[in-house]
């Protein structure tokens, strides 16, 4: 039971990381600036539904994707690594400015949820994720986190204007760093694993 807990909570929190919750943050805090409580809480809960929905078709539909394009699990280990990496470097250069969004348009699916949270790093990591999960527990523990991770995004879009006001836009950036620093031992894992499998 403790290892089935742990095997979820690791695995919210890499997920959580993926979903380069600064990014988010900032760019849902310009985007809604207009919006009255009602509205950015109708916003937040949208972002964190469409997060979860892909997450899920990706995590049990995505093996579909390497029958019809023909490439193994290891290539995609290493391609979704790749994209990892540059997640993380654009991060660690990242600033609240270059988040900032001028539109009135419906926000939540497009640009919070794609490509923010689920962009292809992340795709890339689930698709990987699902792909090597066999047998129900292992498929649950998948599920389950998915589900903490987007309302770990929901949590957080609620109090935005609190977390923004605590950290301000240095805190921000500090954050989007340590981020980007923990996406990035997660990218490097991701390659060795593919290589590893593949030499062999």
């Amino acid at each position: 039971m403790i290892d089935y807990i742990f095997a979820i909570l690791s695995t919210t929190v890499k997920l959580f990381a993926l979903m380069t919750p600064p990014a988010v943050l900032s760019a849902f805090l310009s985007g809604t600036k207009q919006y009255d409580e009602q509205l950015r809480r109708k916003t937040a809960l949208k972002t964190s539904c469409s997060v979860f929905i892909i997450g899920i078709v990706l995590f049990f539909f995505g093996n579909t994707m390497f029958s019809v394009f023909g490439f193994t699990l290891d290539a995609f280990r290493i391609g979704s690594g790749a994209l990892l990496f540059i997640t993380a470097v654009s991060l660690m250069n990242d600033s609240p400015e270059k988040n900032k969004i001028n539109s009135d348009d419906d926000i939540s699916v497009v640009p919070l949820a794609i490509p923010l949270c689920m962009g292809p790093a992340s795709i890339g990591t689930i698709i990987v994720m699902g792909t090597s999960s066999i047998g129900i527990v292992s498929n649950t523990v998948g599920a389950i986190s998915l589900f903490v991770a987007s309302m770990g995004i929901y949590i957080m879009l609620l109090c935005a204007k609190t977390i923004a006001k605590v950290l301000k836009n240095t805190g921000i950036a500090i954050l989007s760093k340590l981020t980007g620093l923990l996406i990035s031992a997660i990218a490097a894992q991701v390659v060795f694993t593919g290589i590893s499998a593949f030499l062999k």
